[in-house]
C-alpha cells in the first residue's frame, strides 16, 4: 500500500512540475513577444535604445534563473549569453540592436522546441553575435569562443580586452559552480580561470578539467597574480598552462594560446 502511495505523490508532483514549466515557458514567451515589439519601437524612433537594453537586461536575468530550475539549458543558456553581452557596456555599436534581435529570436525558437535535448548547445552558442568591446574598436571576429572564469572587475576587463585584441569571442562566468556545466554544454575553444575563486577554486577546477573524459580536451589555463614559486600553483595540473597578472601577462597569455595550439 505504501509503495502505490508513493507512487501516486510521484505522478502527482511530475504532473504539477510538467504544469508549471508548461506555464513558464508561455510567459517566456509573452515577455519575449514584448521585447520584439520594444525593438520594433526602437527601429522606429519611438522608443530609446538604452529602455530596450533595460528590459532586455531585466528579462534575461528572469529566465536564466527559471531556465535552469526548470532543467532547459539551452534557453538559461542563451539568456546567460545575452545577459553577458550587454555586461558593463557604455558604448552601444550599431550593430547592437539586429544583435538583440538575434538573441531574442533565437530564445523564441529555444522555448518552440519541444525537447530540448535535441540542441546543439555548443552550435548554438557560436550563432549568436559576439560580445561588445568595451571601447568603440571595431575588430574582425574570430569563430573562437573562450570563456572566461572571473569575477567583473579591472583584472576581468583587461583580460576580456587582450583576448578581444586577438579577435576571440568572449563570454564570462563568474562562478566556478556555474562554470563546470556551461563548460560541458557549450564546448568553449578556451577556458581561462582566476585562480582565487569561493567555493570551488581555480585551481581545483583546472585541474579537474583537464581530468575528466567530457572536457580533458578542452584547452583550459589558469590566471593568477601568485608568484610562480607559491606552493598552492604546484597543485596545478601540469597540463594547464598558467598566465600571471604581472608585466609577463603579454608573454604568457601568448605562450600558453601556442601550447594550447590557438595560435
Amino acid at each position: 500500500m505504501q509503495s502505490s502511495a508513493d507512487g501516486l505523490y510521484a505522478k502527482g508532483v511530475g504532473q504539477i512540475v510538467d504544469q508549471l514549466r508548461r506555464e513558464f515557458i508561455d510567459e517566456v514567451k509573452e515577455s519575449l513577444s514584448t521585447l520584439t515589439f520594444l525593438i520594433d519601437e526602437v527601429r522606429h524612433g519611438r522608443s530609446e535604445l538604452t529602455e530596450l537594453v533595460s528590459a532586455v537586461q531585466r528579462t534575461t536575468l528572469s529566465i536564466k534563473g527559471q531556465a535552469h530550475n526548470y532543467e532547459i539549458p539551452a534557453l538559461a543558456t542563451v539568456a546567460l549569453r545575452a545577459e553577458d553581452y550587454l555586461a558593463n557596456v557604455k558604448f552601444y555599436p550599431p550593430r547592437t540592436l539586429d544583435d538583440i534581435q538575434t538573441f531574442v529570436d533565437t530564445m523564441v525558437d529555444v522555448s518552440e522546441k519541444n525537447d530540448d535535448e535535441e540542441i546543439d548547445i555548443s552550435k548554438l552558442v557560436r550563432g549568436l553575435p559576439a560580445k561588445i568591446r568595451l571601447d568603440d574598436t571595431v575588430l574582425e571576429v574570430r569563430n573562437i569562443e573562450v570563456l572566461l572564469v572571473m569575477h567583473h572587475g579591472a583584472a576581468t576587463h583587461f583580460v576580456e580586452r587582450e583576448m578581444q585584441e586577438c579577435g576571440y569571442r568572449i563570454s564570462t562566468c563568474t562562478s566556478t559552480l556555474d562554470a563546470l556545466p556551461l563548460i560541458i554544454r557549450t564546448k568553449p575553444d578556451l577556458v581561462i580561470i582566476s585562480a582565487m575563486m569561493p567555493e570551488l577554486s581555480g585551481i581545483d577546477l583546472a585541474s579537474g578539467l583537464a581530468e575528466m573524459p567530457a572536457t580533458r580536451n578542452i584547452p583550459t589555463a589558469l590566471i593568477t597574480s601568485l608568484p610562480s614559486d607559491d606552493p598552492y600553483l604546484q597543485l596545478l595540473n601540469t597540463r594547464v598552462p598558467i598566465i600571471h597578472k604581472s608585466a609577463s601577462f603579454g608573454d604568457d597569455l601568448a605562450d600558453a594560446l601556442s601550447k594550447l595550439f590557438l595560435i
